[in-house]
């Protein structure tokens, strides 16, 4: 599992919470692992899709309303562990 203590770090010198986030992951497009990611995501986030040109992998983007920064390293941590996910 990677480590957050720097993402951890860098939102914590954020001043002000809640703020808007930005999560993106690249994504195997197979075994219904994007609608999976999608689905761990905030559902009240802006979503955008692009797909490489073999079609082999999507880049999820989702901008969102975070509250605190552990949400944001929950949310990070959970969706990596989904095989093939990388995060961005």
């Amino acid at each position: 599992m990677k480590d957050y203590r720097n993402l951890r770090r860098i939102l914590g010198e954020q001043e002000k919470w809640p703020q808007l986030y930005m999560f993106k992951f690249i994504v195997p497009n197979q075994h219904g692992k994007v609608d999976r990611v999608v689905s761990m995501l905030p559902k009240k986030g802006e979503f955008s899709f692009n797909h490489t040109k073999s079609m082999r992998h999507v880049a999820v983007t989702c901008k969102a309303v975070m509250k605190h920064p552990d949400e944001v390293i929950k949310i990070t941590e959970e969706i990596t562990t989904i095989e093939g996910v990388i995060d961005l």
